[in-house]
């Protein structure tokens, strides 16, 4: 008796393991944990002083936003922080304080607003990892790098902060008056379409794809993703339009202005190349400035071209939640890192 007792046991604890229907549930890999450099500020969270004291040093202070486990952050902190070329840059020019964006320390912006790490991410409105939020010597917001940047784009942006070129004009006029001598020549790919008027009513929603001959990563993109089966499949379900935002070709706006692929990509104020963003209904819903990798690049076109927004219109992630259950109770396993 006792040993059916303990074969029963076995039997219920092996069903719970492996599911309702017998599958083994899949797991997440790809996952990487990053250990922040240790110049980093060790601050009281406190950060009008953090402020002030890197004014002190003619300095600007850099919230480093970041996840426990985010391959995006792991990458960004080996890459752009620890072993680049940016790393002096840095030192030199920043305070650096980390926000875990899932803590619950409690962090003073200013005097009248206290609020936990969690809420300050809400507070950037922070959509990816890492985000890096430039603040100036009055505390103020001056510049939001959304996601992983290669140390050469990055570089960009710590340029323009440091120069405080911010008070003059935007990143895009500031890297256009940079040296860039690499250039991409524009590649064609079988979801393109020739539409010019992107104002029309459409069935679909509008992807519109910026890339321009600086482009560093465009060839990794359609390399990448616009070579994935699956992301191909998922750009069925858009109108596909690419720009070239260098480009005073002729369009008319989602608005139904006349204007051109530069002004437009402008008036976006879309920095980052390549640039998906995406609209329903001539409203922009979301758009791709940062480097993802397969499993969210094909959530995030899978949240719009599904139309998911309308039930989760909060965020991707609560789709992405959703949606990462159901994978992983059939068996398959959701990999972070490729």
């Amino acid at each position: 008796m006792v040993k059916l007792r303990v074969l029963l046991v076995l039997i219920l604890l092996s069903a719970l393991h492996t599911g309702v229907h017998g599958v083994e549930p899949g797991k997440i890999i790809g996952g990487q944990q990053s250990t922040l450099p240790d110049w980093f500020k060790d601050s009281f969270l406190d950060i009008s002083e953090d402020v002030e004291e890197a004014k002190d040093e003619d300095k600007h202070l850099m919230l480093y936003m970041h996840l426990s486990g985010c391959p995006y952050c792991y990458k960004m902190i080996e890459e752009g922080f620890k072993n680049s070329t940016n790393t002096q840059i840095i030192k030199d020019n920043f305070n650096v304080v980390a926000i875990n964006i899932k803590g619950n320390k409690e962090i003073s912006l200013n005097e009248n607003l206290t609020m936990t790490e969690a809420e300050v991410r809400d507070h950037y409105k922070v959509n990816f990892t890492p985000t890096i939020v430039f603040l100036d010597q009055n505390n103020h917001l001056v510049y939001k790098v959304n996601g992983y940047r290669s140390p050469q784009n990055f570089k960009h942006a710590l340029d323009f902060v440091s120069s405080r070129s911010y008070q003059q004009m935007s990143l895009a006029q500031f890297i256009s008056n940079q040296d860039r001598r690499k250039r991409y020549t524009l590649r064609v790919h079988d979801s393109f379409q020739e539409i010019s008027d992107l104002s029309k009513k459409r069935q679909k929603p509008l992807l519109v794809l910026f890339e321009d001959q600086y482009c560093v990563l465009c060839d990794r993109l359609h390399d990448g993703h616009l070579n994935n089966p699956e992301v191909i499949q998922l750009l069925d379900l858009f109108d596909v339009v690419r720009l070239d935002a260098e480009s005073n070709q002729p369009i008319v706006d989602v608005d139904g202005n006349s204007t051109t692929a530069k002004q437009f990509a402008n008036k976006l104020s879309l920095n980052y190349r390549p640039g998906i963003v995406m609209f329903d209904q001539g409203k922009e819903v979301m758009r791709i400035d940062a480097l993802l990798y397969s499993y969210h690049f094909a959530g995030h076109l899978r949240y719009i071209g599904e139309r998911h927004y309308l039930q989760y219109p909060e965020s991707v992630f609560d789709y992405l939640t959703v949606y990462k259950q159901s994978v992983l109770k059939s068996g398959q396993n959701i990999d972070l890192s490729k």
